[in-house]
């Protein structure tokens, strides 16, 4: 074990295989961690594209591993090494597994996958157990339907490597929503490692993160649409264009953000029929979002994790259109939303009326706000992953013994 005296140390793996929903949830548990303690340094595996388009806040770092994209069909294939998923998939443990042995966490934290894409965490999480580091699985308030999730763990044999590998579970989200393990056959041992923490809140100060300029809108409210990534936004763009080509005396205009993911030449398409509406403008990707939710009257996004986290962080009204393929997890979020009243659901039906989305959007400024409902502990996600970091390490100052030792 290093001296007491040199900075404690996290590791955080996010496989990253598409999107930016991984990365983001990972870096903001950074930044709010390194914002807390003076004495951590943090590093983050991230197998994004895009991950150095995010800038990063001192003593927050990352290894970009080498990036696969998953087909049609559920198979994965490399992203620009010609070279077979077998050998990529090798490459990429070999990759965490000697990150690891030399940056030496004293806590390790993986993003949704127990065992890491196809299993490549594996003997990195047996290494670091040997070595005394505290294991921990963050999980999304959803994860799939129950029944989906159960056969899936099953097949990747992800339960035993939470009963016998890792030390805590952190759910990111309220037990008054959402329960990811609902319905999941996990033994009692499991569901005593997990936290519930809250969902992760979101800030934005202009000193650090100066507003954009978006010229055609100026300083007047405008409805915000999201697709995350936007490698499966291309529903909700079309519709929404559809709603302002159908109704162009919309009260507020609409800035989208298509998603860096989204195909080019969906991008070229949606970008033309923007040019032809006078109160619909368009940009591709905003690594400051947050500044972009802080300015909108009201937000139309598809309900990945994050945004719902933005959402609610900037107690925007909003409209969520949940993708229902191939998992149901946004659905299932939205629904829920919907029920507490916490947001609008639009389901894609396929026909996407241009007329029910006019309407909705016509009415979503004066829609009921988040903050309107009250649920303990809501927005507290940060803050408690905050105070359980303290507690282990301040146990690591304390004694000589491994943190895994000290929590049993």
């Amino acid at each position: 074990m290093r001296g007491k005296k040199e900075h404690a140390r996290l590791m955080i793996y996010s496989h990253d295989s598409f999107g930016l929903g991984h990365l983001r949830r990972c870096r903001a548990i950074a930044h709010s961690l390194v914002g807390h303690r003076k004495d951590l340094s943090i590093l983050i595996l991230s197998g994004s594209p895009i991950v150095g388009s995010f800038d990063f806040h001192g003593r927050v770092d990352f290894v970009r591993i080498p990036g696969v994209i998953k087909l049609r069909r559920g198979d994965y294939t490399s992203q620009n090494l010609d070279i077979g998923i077998n050998d990529m998939l090798a490459l990429r443990a070999s990759i965490i597994h000697h990150t690891a042995e030399a940056f030496a966490p004293d806590i390790f934290l993986v993003d949704k996958e127990p065992l890491g894409l196809r299993g490549e965490v594996r003997d990195t999480l047996t290494m670091l157990k040997a070595r005394g580091s505290t294991l921990v699985l963050g999980l999304r308030d959803v994860m799939d339907e129950p029944a989906k999730l159960a056969r899936e763990w099953d097949r990747k044999k992800a339960i035993p490597a939470l009963r016998d590998l890792y030390d805590h579970i952190w759910v990111y989200g309220p037990p008054d929503i959402c329960d990811p393990l609902q319905g999941v056959p996990v033994p009692e041992a499991v569901r005593q490692k997990v936290t519930f923490t809250g969902y992760l809140r979101r800030t934005w100060s202009q000193a650090t993160m100066p507003a954009p300029s978006i010229p055609a809108i100026g300083s007047q409210p405008y409805l915000l649409v999201t697709t995350g990534g936007g490698g499966d936004g291309a529903s909700l763009i079309d519709w929404v264009l559809r709603a302002y080509e159908h109704d162009p005396q919309i009260p507020h205009p609409a800035l989208m953000v298509l998603g860096p993911f989204m195909r080019t030449n969906l991008q070229a398409d949606f970008m033309q029929r923007e040019a032809r509406l006078e109160n619909v403008h368009a940009i591709t990707f905003d690594a400051h979002i947050e500044s972009l939710l802080a300015g909108a009257a009201g937000v139309v996004a598809m309900g990945g994790y994050n945004t719902f986290c933005e959402i609610l962080s900037f107690d925007k009204p909003s409209i969520i259109v949940p993708r229902t393929v191939p998992r149901l997890e946004q659905y299932i979020r939205a629904a829920r939303a919907e029920d507490l009243g916490l947001a609008r659901m639009l389901v894609d039906d396929g026909k996407c009326a241009p007329h029910e989305m006019a309407q909705a959007l016509r009415e979503l400024p004066n829609q009921s706000r988040p903050s309107e409902v009250h649920i303990p502990g809501m927005l507290d996600g940060l803050s408690v992953v905050n105070g359980l970091v303290d507690q282990w390490l301040n146990q690591r100052t304390t004694s000589a013994a491994p943190l895994s030792l000290v929590n049993k």
